[in-house]
Formats: structure tokens, sequence, C-alpha cells
């Protein structure tokens, strides 16, 4: 396959087929001289971004990108603050899916002068980038990004800087809100990060005290290890990933990776294990944990976080493995490097970078989990959550469901005596009372009949859990769930 000369770029513009931005390095190798001269591209993942490699089609057109930051030697005043660039490298049409996941046939263009793009980026190998016109809402961020890359278009570098989600940091503060703007499109991930702190945790629906959230939010900046832990239904998968973009400060799903322990997962799932591939042999590949340290490696300039559901469902100490050491902050850095159990080349020693986070939860009620080893537990500060009800309880659950607060007033009654029994019970205790999440309804949720409303919560929800909590008492769980709904 020959290359075409690189005035013929625009050529490749028109249709509404999605088009897709592909990495070209592998490992610390780049690809692309020798995609070009083949005609082709491959896949350098053996279990990554199969099924959107499958999904291409003849036609689409593709580009070669690079992510990184810039920090210097700019087109525009970024006031001392790292960008998100893009390079595009080369541009082309899809000839052939090979429909395994792993490589294409691509008629490339080579670009003479690699272009740059701002903002607006995608740091993982695949991103599919639908056209504006097959956008349920208009996404001209897209759009723009589709006729730089396929039409050499100038990218109108203002409007990005002074869009709200970047303008605090590279805008000119006299710039309006662009009220062109609409719900971003839900086939493309998300990209833009829009600023993210205490107060939107307090206005996402979190009831408690903001010290306490400063609190936590610090203990995890200085830990660099944070375990939220605490009765079932206290909130805390809610509260981990809300923190998460606290820390980071803003909402960057691209910067957090969601795992949960279980009793099966090992140091091969979660760091680095042997897997099957295609031509029956097996692959040394890298575990979710490996991943994000590689992201943040690569990103110095922002913040990432893994959060783990359920952290001691599974065996911490054996999934973590020798980097249950490195978690320690004081280890943060390339002089404590240790060999990984799996190495891939000869010498090589792996460190988890000062960016990158762990904030995990804990069900403290749940009588089937072991403690916690000593030596996780000495690397992580831990946060207990409590219950929580009271004014602000009320007047959220009011504003957003529309619930009679005098109603509100008779379900916090009952549920802080259940709670009083529970913890007064020799044979459960504190850390068994039963959290507001069970009772708060969803933001937007229409309830029509709360007292309806309730008893199916108390029938479905609560009762179920009361009869684990007095499995050998039945009548007790039976008594507290027509104390619950005595009136009701």
């Amino acid at each position: 396959m020959t290359s075409k000369n690189s005035q013929d770029v625009g050529s490749l513009a028109g249709g509404e087929r999605p088009c897709w931005f592909v990495g070209a390095f592998w490992g610390d190798e780049d690809q692309t001289q020798r995609f070009i001269e083949k005609g082709i591209w491959e896949n350098g993942h053996t279990d990554k971004f199969l099924d959107e490699v499958n999904s291409i089609e003849p036609g689409d057109r593709i580009a070669i990108k690079a992510v990184f930051l810039l920090k210097r030697s700019l087109p525009f005043d970024n006031k001392g603050h790292f960008v998100s660039t893009m390079r595009i490298k080369a541009v082309g049409k899809v000839v052939e899916n090979l429909g395994d996941g792993r490589r294409l046939i691509v008629d490339w263009t080579k670009i003479d002068s690699p272009r740059e793009w701002y903002f607006h980026t995608f740091q993982p190998a695949v991103w599919k980038v639908m056209p504006e016109e097959r956008t349920p809402k208009r996404r001209w961020m897209a759009d723009d990004l589709i006729r730089f890359t396929f039409d050499g278009q100038q990218q109108d570098i203002s409007r990005f800087r002074n869009h709200r989600y970047w303008r605090e940091r590279f805008g000119d503060k006299e710039q309006k809100d662009d009220i062109s703007e609409s719900a971003p499109d839900p086939h493309i991930p998300p990209l833009i990060s829009e600023s993210y702190s205490i107060d939107d945790i307090v206005e996402d629906g979190c009831f408690l005290e903001r010290e306490k959230l400063e609190i936590m939010l610090q203990r995890f900046r200085d830990k660099k290890n944070l375990i939220l832990q605490g009765p079932p239904g206290t909130g805390k998968t809610w509260l981990t990933k809300r923190l998460a973009f606290a820390l980071i400060g803003e909402r960057d799903e691209g910067k957090i990776r969601p795992v949960q322990f279980h009793p099966n997962l090992s140091y091969e799932d979660f760091v680095r294990g042997w897997r099957p591939a295609g031509d029956g042999k097996l692959d040394l590949v890298d575990g979710p944990f490996l991943q994000l340290i590689s992201a943040a490696k690569d990103d110095p300039g922002s913040s990432y976080v893994i959060v783990i559901e359920e952290i001691n469902r599974g065996n911490p100490a054996q999934i973590f493995g020798e980097m249950l050491t490195l978690l320690e902050s004081n280890k943060r850095n390339e002089d404590e490097a240790l060999e990984l159990s799996h190495s891939k080349q000869e010498d090589e020693r792996v460190y988890i970078p000062d960016n990158l986070y762990v904030i995990g939860t804990m069900n403290v009620a749940d009588r089937s989990i072991a403690m916690v080893d000593f030596a996780l537990r000495r690397r992580f500060s831990f946060v207990n959550l409590e219950p929580v009800f009271g004014n602000v309880w009320r007047n959220w659950v009011h504003e957003k469901a529309r619930i009679d607060p005098e109603f509100l007033s008779q379900v916090e009654q009952k549920m802080n005596a259940l709670n009083g029994h529970i913890a007064a019970d020799t044979n459960l205790g504190a850390q068994f009372k039963i959290g507001h999440s069970y009772i708060t309804p969803t933001a937007g949720s229409t309830i029509s009949d709360p007292r309806d409303w309730f008893r199916q919560v108390v029938e479905t929800e609560i009762g179920p859990l009361l009869d684990e909590y007095w499995f050998d008492t039945p009548a007790e769980a039976r008594k507290a769930r027509e104390r619950l709904l005595e009136g009701f």
C-alpha cells in the first residue's frame, strides 16, 4: 500500500461514519512509520479495544495520534499550566478489517509536518469520534476536531480556551459563557473535564458536614491511600468517586479506574499475569493497577485514582503482592522501584508514581469478611461513615423528590429508633446500623405515594437485611419490621 501526498488530506473528509483516532506506541516504540510503510494499523494490546477495533468498517476515516502534555512553546498564553495536546501524525481510510480485533488494512497519508490539537483529547489507544450530523445533540468540539484532522482546517483555539471547562486556567476573564453548549454525545467517552470540589460533593447530595469532607480530602492527599468503612447504606461507594473527583479537581472519568475485590481475584488479575492469546499461546498482560500506573507516569501534571470496592472481600496482601510495599506515601518514587513477580524484560522495575492515589470501601457489617491485614491497614487512612439524617437529609429529599417534610421526620424517627436498637444488641453493634441510602430516593425521582414507597423499601430492602441480622431469632426481625411500618 503506497502512501499518498499530504496535499490529499482534505479529500478524506465527508460521510457520516465515525472517525477513529488511534495510537501507534507499543511500549516505548513508535510504530507510525512501520504502519504507513506496510499499509496497516495494529492494536498493541492483547485484551483491550478488541470490540472497538472490530466495529471499524472499510471506508472509515482514521488518524494516528499521540497525546501528551505541553507547558512551553504553545501558540497561546497557557499561564504556566500544562495543556493536553494531541499530535496528528498520519491520516487515512480503512480498506479492510481482518475481524480479529487486532489489525486493519489502511490507505495512509503521512503528514509531512505533524499538526497539534489542544484541549479536547483522549489518551487511550482507540478513540471513536462521531461526526456532528450523526450525534443526538450538537457537539462542535468533535466536528471541529474532524475538520482539523481530515480537512486541514485550523483549530479555533480561542473558543476552546474560553469554554467554561478551561476558561479559569486559560481563558479571557471577560468572556461570557458559550450558550450554544448542550448535552454531550453519549457515543463518545467523557472527555471534557468539569471542575469539581467539595462544594460539588455537597451539591450532589452529601449529608456530611463540610468540615468532615475537608478532613477526608486532606487525609487522602497526604496519605495517598484512603478507605471509607461503615455499615451498609452509608454511601461509601457514592462518596469514593466524588472524593476522587475532588482530589483531581475535575470531573474526569478518564483519570479514575474502578475495580472490585472478590475472593477469586488474584495478583495476576490485578497487577500482571499470563493470559491466553489468540494464537493459542500465553501473553504477559498488565492488570488495571499497572495500566493506571502507566497512565499516571505518562501524565505527571494530573492526578489519577484507582477506586477499589469491597477491598477486604478479597485477600489484599495477596492481590497487591510486592506493590503493597510501594503503596506507602514515602516510597512513591523511582528510587524505591521493585522487580515484579512477572517481568516483561530483564531488570524491569516498577514504582507507584506520586500522582496515583488509591481509595477503597469496606463493609464492616459482613460477617463473612476476614479482618484486614495489618500491613495494609498501616498504609491507609481509615474514615468511618455513619447513617446521616437530620435537617440536611430532610431538606435534600424534600427538594429532590418532593416528599413532605413531616413524613420525612416520621421516617427519620423510626430509622433512628431501629438503629438504636441494633447498636444496643450485643450480637450486632453500631457497625450494623442501616444507612440513609436505603431511604434516599434518586435525585429527580417522582414519588407519588411516599407511604407506599417507604413500605416497598422496608419489604424489599431493609426487611431482608433485618432477617440476616437476626437469622437465629426471626421473631426479633419481624418485630423490627413491624415497628418500622407502624402507622404507615
